[in-house]
């Protein structure tokens, strides 16, 4: 296997409430982060499940694209990451899947990188990088104390095209296919990552990140801690599913 789901990356403006909803209510706890040009990026991991990533402008010309985002879109689901371990061979077999990758920057030892644009990702843009070495960060000082932990156990993406969005998380982007029927298809990586495809005719951009669901299998969320995490999700763009 060269690819793993690493994350999610969520865009916008007010970090206090990402923070609130994926630390203090769903128990993720500091991974990494730091300035990169144009903006600022901080991860939350959980007990499985790929990690949360935060993304804010932190002005300046290299802040143009995720300025942009906000701007069309609001803060919401930004992209999907995909951990590599040869760049240059997962490039080679999403060009035979018939996508030119674009944004394609190799010249970083430490990270290698290249994007999907959201027309080819089913509505989402696509990250693959190679990293060259781990990355570790003091958390900011902002960061609430972790609530109980849960598994991020599944992102539900809806597309209108079901069999070429599936063969692209699956024959480039190495995902096991676990269960498929005539309207759905669910892939897993390593370490609980599953990412669930789901047929929807006359989507704009050819998808859209319909919900993700986390699991607290120790003990069950309240209905403050729901009503809370959906208020949340609601200024992230984001729909939340909680499961017990």
């Amino acid at each position: 296997m060269t690819a793993i789901l690493d994350h999610l990356a969520i865009g916008t403006s007010a970090l206090p409430v990402g923070w609130e909803l994926f630390g203090s209510v769903l128990g993720g706890t500091w991974a990494s982060g730091g300035d990169s040009p144009g903006f600022w990026w901080g991860q939350l991991e959980f007990e499985t499940g790929p990690q949360i990533e935060l993304l804010t402008p932190t002005g300046g010309p290299d802040a143009g694209f995720l300025e942009r985002f906000l701007a069309t879109h609001g803060a919401g689901p930004h992209h999907l990451n995909f951990h590599v371990t040869d760049i240059e061979d997962t490039l080679t077999r999403i060009r035979a899947h018939g996508i030119e990758p674009v944004g394609v920057n190799l010249d970083n030892p430490g990270w290698k990188e290249a994007f999907l644009h959201p027309r080819d990702g089913h509505g989402i843009v696509i990250q693959v990088a190679q990293q060259g070495w781990p990355w570790r960060s003091a958390p900011p000082a902002e960061l609430p104390e972790p609530g109980p932990s849960t598994n991020f156990d599944l992102i539900v993406h809806h597309v209108s095209d079901l069999d070429r969005a599936a063969r692209l998380f699956s024959e480039v982007l190495d995902g096991q296919i676990e269960t498929i029927d005539a309207q759905t298809v669910e892939l897993s990586w390593p370490r609980g990552r599953v990412i669930r495809l789901v047929q929807e005719d006359a989507l704009p951009r050819g998808g859209s990140l319909h919900h993700v669901r986390f699991a607290r299998p120790a003990a069950a969320f309240s209905d403050q801690e729901r009503e809370r995490a959906g208020l949340l999700a609601k200024d992230l763009g984001l729909t939340v599913e909680l499961a017990n």
